[in-house]
């Protein structure tokens, strides 16, 4: 009986090794593509902040050097977490895909 148990856990234990083989490289993807987001965030977000801060009169009397910084960092983190959700959601769709039709040969 308890043979019988073992060789069972043992014959999944390579799936599960592979599952989270897939799922480090489907967090790793995320990961990347929301670091990319989040640069081109900063860019895109910095460059119109500090141009109206310099000709807006209104931006020049109210944002401070906080402001900026809080509405850029809050762009870029936005961004991050986007990208990444959706990258991280579509390749376990991808995933979840694939494994049905290997499934169901």
């Amino acid at each position: 009986m308890g043979k019988g148990n073992v060789g069972a856990n043992s014959a999944s234990f390579p799936s599960i090794d592979q599952k989270l083989a897939m799922a480090k490289r489907c967090s790793h993807e995320g990961v990347i593509a929301g670091a990319k987001a989040a640069v081109a965030a900063t860019i895109a977000t910095a460059i119109p902040t500090m141009a109206s801060v310099r000709m807006v009169p209104w931006a020049r009397a109210n944002l401070n050097h906080t402001a900026q910084a809080l509405i850029i960092s809050t762009m870029a983190g936005a961004a991050y977490f986007i990208v990444a959700d959706k990258t991280v959601l579509a390749s376990a769709r991808k995933n979840s895909f694939n494994q049905k039709s290997n499934a169901n040969p």
